[in-house]
């Protein structure tokens, strides 16, 4: 896997301030819930799940202010599933007087796994900043310790760094307060008469829940960002969910009120205090700015947002097309396609397939306000960029279509022309069936979100069964490894992979896992 930070710290950015100040308006009251833990556990060895750690129950809760801690003791608390929101506990002391500060370190951990590792230890690449361990010194109790950081997680360790000898820490009184701005009145429960369809739709949905706060996180423990290609498949899981469109809009203006100067999209947004944009820029996810709104109006009609936000989708459809000649998408490293974290194989052809998914959309956008001269500007231009990939790169020999100088099959190039509709339905069904018989299983593709797109790719196919298949070998798999939301980056051929060296910062609970429920919805029970 790889990954580069882009610093492009030069970049001037437009504040469109009638738009910002619409994302404001539509800046949503988190709601709360009450959790207690359920149980005290213990980590076990247990091959059965990721980096072979599990849990197991050592004692009730309610028992728990009967643990008398001191110098290196620890319990562990278990909330019973994910969640995201801000703890606080009640802590005494038993003995004789307190002579000395309480030292305590709380450790918040998503998943068992986490336990495994000494956060001492960490040397990976992001910011050890983001490893949710507090240390505290409390010189008088009894306190009531309310932590003001927001955390996710479903594990909470106490450990006691020291008292005195004469004197011992009692807890009591745990309780997290849960936050998210997604309404479970507004929710419709599925069923299923596959089982394991059923825990893969519920995790999806849990995710997509503790990742709607004030804006679609992608992860609500790491990087609690707004970033465009988590949001293009967030909105769609909400459409089949929770149906909390205005949300979506929020995010469309937080997006739209910060343009470069140059009129590209920024690939995310920092919205914790006055929104800022990041300095990195990726066309694809320019483009499903494009995306994103297209699926909001058809879910919403919502025509007069379509008119504030056109302009933007527009200007994104001019950048990109400066990377296009004859028909042709030409990369531009100050403008790279993402498609996944993986740069170990060629973009070029996703990179064709999405600007033109994009352009289908944008067209339809502009269908619906009557802009003919726009669509009479862009559709030569996607004839021409369809012709060629039919023409130049699809292969007809294999029933795949190549990438690149080398014409390399990969994964990504079949999937992206499927989901674009650049070919007939029976030829989507024999490009996919080839790419499943030439190009499996897959490797070095690390992410829900290409996952996510594999298995749409299937079920635009027709292909069902394969799509079943993928989403239980896929996703089912994570909850197999005791997944109770679905994770930022996993591969299945090696199920301890962290892109980060360690699970410690690891995201286990990533917005771009949380499509089963769409996809599900959208195939299976329409």
């Amino acid at each position: 896997m790889a990954f580069t930070f882009q610093i492009n710290n030069q970049v001037k950015f437009n504040h469109n301030q009638s738009l910002l100040n619409k994302a404001a308006a539509l800046t949503l009251k988190l709601k709360s819930t009450v959790v207690k833990p359920v149980a005290i556990v213990e980590p076990v060895k247990d091959s059965s799940k990721l980096n072979e750690t599990g849990m197991k129950k050592i004692d009730d809760i309610t028992n728990l202010d009967k643990h008398q801690l001191k110098r290196d003791d620890r319990v562990i608390l278990d909330f019973g599933n994910h969640y995201v929101g801000h703890f606080k506990i009640n802590i005494r002391h038993i003995g004789s007087p307190q002579d000395a500060p309480l030292a305590l370190k709380i450790k918040f951990a998503e998943t068992p796994a986490e336990f495994a590792f000494n956060s001492a230890d960490y040397d990976g690449w992001l910011s050890k900043s983001w490893i949710q361990e507090e240390t505290i010194h409390i010189d008088q109790l009894p306190v009531e310790l309310n932590l003001p950081r927001r955390y996710a997680f479903r594990y909470v360790e106490l450990k006691v760094i020291d008292t005195s000898p004469k004197w011992s820490a009692i807890f009591s009184d745990p309780e997290l307060t849960a936050l998210s701005s997604a309404d479970w009145n507004n929710y419709q429960p599925v069923k299923l008469s596959d089982h394991e369809l059923q825990s893969i739709y519920d995790v999806s949905v849990k995710t997509l829940y503790d990742c709607m706060q004030e804006v679609f996180e992608d992860g609500p423990k790491r990087d609690r960002r707004l970033w465009l290609g988590d949001l293009h498949l967030q909105a769609l899981a909400n459409y089949a969910t929770f149906q909390n469109n205005v949300l979506v809009k929020r995010c469309l203006y937080l997006f739209g009120g910060m343009s470069a100067k140059d009129g590209r999209i920024a690939a995310n947004v920092f919205t914790n205090g006055d929104p800022q944009p990041d300095d990195t820029f990726l066309l694809d996810y320019g483009l499903f700015f494009i995306s994103t709104l297209d699926d909001y109006v058809t879910a919403s009609n919502d025509l007069a947002t379509l008119r504030d936000l056109y302009p933007i989708a527009k200007k994104q459809v001019e950048v990109a097309l400066n990377c296009v000649h004859d028909g042709i998408y030409e990369p531009d490293d100050d403008y790279p396609v993402f498609v996944d974290w993986s740069n170990e194989f060629d973009k070029t052809t996703a990179g064709q397939a999405i600007i033109i998914y994009a352009l289908k959309q944008f067209i339809h956008l502009a269908q619906q306000l009557n802009h003919d001269d726009d669509i009479n500007k862009v559709q030569p231009i996607l004839d021409e960029m369809v012709d060629h990939s039919i023409n130049d790169l699809y292969d007809t020999k294999h029933h795949l279509f190549v990438s690149g100088s080398n014409h390399e099959f990969n994964v990504a190039s079949q999937v992206w022309m499927v989901l674009a509709g650049v070919v007939s339905d029976e030829n989507a069904k024999q490009i996919m069936s080839s790419m499943k018989k030439e190009l499996f299983p897959i490797t070095g593709i690390a992410t829900p979100y290409m996952y996510h797109h594999v298995a749409a790719a299937f079920f635009k196919a027709g292909l069902k069964d394969d799509g079943i298949e993928l989403l239980k070998d896929y996703w089912g798999k994570m909850i197999k490894l005791g997944a109770d939301t679905y994770w930022e980056a996993f591969e299945p051929e090696n199920t301890n992979y962290s892109p980060y060296g360690s699970p410690i910062v690891s995201s286990y609970c990533h917005a771009w896992g949380c499509t089963p429920a769409f996809l599900i919805k959208k195939y299976l029970l329409n």
